[in-house]
C-alpha cells in the first residue's frame, strides 16, 4: 500500500512536537516539513490547519491530524511496527494497555518535577526538584522497567528496539538527562539518577536512538528555555 504523502508542520525545541519527529523516523516514513514559529502569533493559514496554532499537527493525504500523542498513536496504529503490538490479540491490549499506564505514569508523577525544577529561582529549590523527581521515578518508574540482568532487551517491557513508550517519553529523557549542565536542574541529579539503575539503563538507551536524538540541539532548547523564563519574570 503507497503511504499518504504527509507534512509534518513542527518546531525543533517543542518537545511534544519532537515526538512525531521520532516516530516518523522510527517508522521509515518519508515527510515533508514546516517549521511553525512558535514565538509569534500563527498565521491564519495554520489556524485553518489547527485551530488551537499547536504543534505538531500532521497532513496525511486529505487527513489532518493533530495533538502529539494522537499523532504518534495514529502513525503506529497505520503503519504496524514494533512500536506497538496488535491489538487484536489478548496479549497486544495487554502490552499496550502497559505502554499506556507507563506514559500516563511518566506525565502524571515525574514530569511535574522537571517543571518545578524549571521554575526554581535557587539552588536549593532545583535540588529539592531533582530528590522528588527521582523519588517519583524509583516509586513509580522502576518497578515498570526491565533489569539491565535480565537478558532482555533496555526498552520498555524488554524489547530490543523502540516502542510507543520512548517515542512519547523519548524527548523529555533528553531535557532531563541534560538540562543540569545548563543550570536548568540540580547538578546532583546525575548522582542522584545512580539510585534508579532500570531508569538510568532505558533512559540513557532511549536517548542514544538516532530517531531520538536527530533533530535534537541541547544547547539551542536550553537556551530557548532561558529565554521563555526570562520572559515569564519580566511579566
Amino acid at each position: 500500500m503507497t503511504t499518504p504523502k504527509i507534512t509534518l508542520y513542527t518546531n525543533h525545541r517543542c518537545p511534544w512536537a519532537h515526538r512525531a519527529h521520532i516516530a516518523l523516523k522510527e517508522l521509515g516514513l518519508n515527510y515533508e516539513e514546516v517549521i511553525i514559529d512558535l514565538t509569534k502569533p500563527r498565521e491564519p493559514w495554520y489556524l485553518d490547519i489547527n485551530p488551537r496554532g499547536l504543534v505538531p499537527s500532521i497532513t496525511y493525504g486529505e487527513h489532518i491530524i493533530t495533538e502529539s500523542a494522537v499523532v504518534a498513536q495514529f502513525l503506529a496504529d497505520a503503519h504496524p511496527s514494533h512500536l506497538l503490538p496488535p491489538s487484536n490479540s489478548e496479549n497486544g491490549a495487554l502490552q499496550r494497555a502497559r505502554i499506556a499506564f507507563f506514559v500516563d505514569t511518566f506525565f502524571s508523577k515525574v514530569q511535574p518535577h522537571f517543571q518545578t525544577s524549571l521554575r526554581a529561582s535557587t539552588t536549593e529549590e532545583r535540588d529539592a526538584a531533582a530528590e522528588a523527581l527521582v523519588a517519583a521515578i524509583k516509586s513509580e518508574l522502576e518497578p515498570q522497567l526491565p533489569e539491565g540482568s535480565d537478558g532482555k532487551g533496555p526498552f520498555f517491557g524488554g524489547s530490543e528496539k523502540l516502542t510507543l513508550a520512548e517515542v512519547l517519553t523519548g524527548s523529555f529523557l533528553l531535557r532531563i538527562l541534560s538540562f543540569h549542565r545548563h543550570g536548568l536542574l540540580s547538578e546532583k541529579l546525575p548522582s542522584l539518577l545512580e539510585d534508579t539503575p532500570r531508569f538510568k539503563r532505558w533512559a540513557e538507551a532511549t536517548v542514544q536512538q538516532d530517531s531520538v536524538n536527530y533533530i535534537w540541539d541541547e544547547k539551542v532548547s536550553a537556551d530557548a528555555i532561558k529565554a521563555k523564563l526570562a520572559a515569564l519574570a519580566k511579566k
